[in-house]
């Protein structure tokens, strides 16, 4: 037993050395046109599993055993929450429609695409026992976008659209991918036909819908409940926990019910920016913003440190020994699969979406529909968890069929993360030229932690919590445009917010002055 717990606190000690490993490093490759720190925290983690590959004598690769629950309830919380606590609320729902569009039509299409071809090639390369529900959990899995590397390249001035769009669609692919994922392991897939199809569409909006409302009165309780009570004038350090917490209760509930606990705690994010934070003291507001970007940080080493050094465990790879070309084959069509499925919804759906545009600088032109269709090439944790969800237990398999499907799912994150990946700044330049992109990328000094799987949500006065960073006051020239007599959805929002949401909950401007609590006066002094 003792040596048990020894060896255990010393792989962590290593583990937790290679992530401040993986920070140094990060760090002085910043300004590299090629790398990222996705990239470097993955060939980290290559390098380190092939040398405990060695030290083993070639029975592991692993400090740690990997494991989808930890995935899902430890590491994804804070990374989705602080995107909707980052994120640039405008440019978000102005771009709704069109983010719903590519993020939920489109990991439709792509999903279908993906199944049907996975069941057109694979049954006729005779890989192993694949059941229909096998087939469609691969079209899901690989229905899961990463879009890292294209938004570390993106600025959010110079390109608020494509920026808006990339980002949010990254985020509600990824909620609809696991949404697909846990739908087709709940259905009887025996006798799947045309009713079931329409079943599992009804159960997707279903399930979309209850989440977005969880995540909205989580953090609308968090708002009431601080505004009402007034922590800040005994213990800010109240008001923080209470913050973080509701955050991840928001998450687990929807766990529990069966909900897609990614939509809920984005949607549970973006609340909490909108009334919660503004209700917190001005310490509490720094607290916040930085503890939440840092929990995200680290969660986000941690997964891609982890998936390359998993690329080499040795079991997986004994199990499909004999047959490595047809593993390349496989993960050949599965690269062309996701190529031709992100093609097949983008472009048409970009047309679409140029339809209801008037403005020229409201369309997507063709050089930012490549950029979107580039952004989504690239697969990552999501896809790594959901295969390990479907073709293992307890991160074990001997079955050849299951073993070849994750080997191919580990080589295509690999190749799309890192090869893909490199290509992406120079792609972006040459398809997005602009004179100030070098400049402005090396002058800024982000106040908080550089998100690689979330990245740069705000940084920028974009966000509510990120606009008292400004020392320059923006509420009335805000104000005086969003207040305009424009009818549109916005217009009439605002109207409602103003008059009973922002009373009731909070936010910008509707704190009551109370010793101890928020100002909105001394809102840009905080910084």
């Amino acid at each position: 037993m003792l040596s048990s717990d020894h060896s255990s606190v010393v792989a962590i000690n290593l583990f937790v050395a290679l992530l401040c490993g993986c920070v140094v490093i990060g760090h002085l490759l910043e300004e590299n046109r090629w790398m990222n720190e996705s990239i470097t925290a993955l060939v980290i983690g290559l390098c380190t599993g092939a040398v405990i590959l060695l030290t083993t004598g070639g029975q592991s690769s692993h400090l740690l055993v990997f494991s989808e629950d930890l995935f899902f309830i430890y590491l994804l919380p804070p990374i989705i929450f602080n995107a909707g606590f980052q994120v640039k609320k405008k440019q978000f729902f102005r771009n709704f429609m069109t983010i719903m569009l590519f993020g939920a039509v489109g990991t439709l299409i792509s999903f279908g695409i993906i199944s049907v071809g996975a069941m057109h090639f694979f049954k006729k390369m005779n890989i192993g026992d694949l059941t229909i529900g096998d087939y469609l959990a691969i079209g899901a899995i690989f229905s899961a976008t990463d879009s890292v590397c294209t938004l570390q390249v993106l600025n959010q001035d110079e390109t608020p659209l494509l920026y808006s769009l990339v980002f949010g669609e990254g985020v509600v692919n990824d909620a609809a991918s696991v949404v697909l994922f846990n739908a087709i392991q709940s259905f009887d897939l025996s006798q799947f036909d045309s009713t079931v199809a329409l079943h599992y569409v009804g159960n997707f909006l279903y399930l979309f819908i209850l989440s977005t409302l969880l995540g909205v009165l989580a953090g609308l309780l968090s708002a009431y409940i601080i505004k009402k009570l007034y922590f800040g004038r005994h213990s800010t350090d109240r008001e923080v926990a209470l913050m973080m917490l509701m955050a991840y209760l928001s998450y687990m509930l929807a766990e529990l019910f069966a909900f897609s606990a990614i939509l809920t705690v984005f949607f549970c994010g973006i609340v909490m920016s909108h009334y919660t934070w503004h209700n917190v003291t001005e310490s509490s507001r720094v607290t916040t913003k930085h503890a939440f970007a840092t929990a995200s940080f680290v969660a986000e080493i941690f997964i891609f440190l982890y998936v390359g050094m998993d690329a080499l465990d040795i079991e997986k790879w004994n199990v499909i020994s004999d047959s490595l070309g047809k593993l390349a084959w496989v993960s050949g069509i599965l690269l062309g699969l996701i190529l031709i499925g992100r093609a097949a919804f983008v472009f048409p759906l970009s047309f679409i979406s140029n339809l209801t545009k008037k403005a020229s600088h409201e369309k997507i032109h063709f050089k930012q529909q490549v950029t979107i269709w580039w952004a989504g090439l690239m697969r990552g944790a999501v896809s790594m968890a959901l295969a390990y969800n479907q073709f293992t237990s307890l991160g074990h398999t001997q079955m050849r069929g299951n073993a070849m499907m994750i080997t191919s799912t580990i080589s295509v994150v690999l190749f799309s993360t890192v090869v893909f990946g490199l290509l992406t700044k120079p792609l972006v330049r040459i398809l997005l030229p602009s004179p100030k992109h070098l400049t402005r990328m090396l002058s800024s000094e982000p106040s908080t932690p550089q998100s690689f799987f979330v990245p740069l949500f705000g940084n920028e006065n974009g966000s509510e919590a990120d606009q008292s960073n400004q020392n320059v006051r923006r509420p009335n020239s805000l104000r005086m445009l969003l207040t305009t007599p424009s009818r549109t959805v916005h217009y009439y929002w605002r109207k409602f917010d103003d008059g009973f949401m922002r009373p009731v909950f909070g936010g910008r401007g509707f704190v009551p002055f109370i010793p101890g609590s928020p100002t909105e006066r001394n809102d840009h002094q905080w910084e």
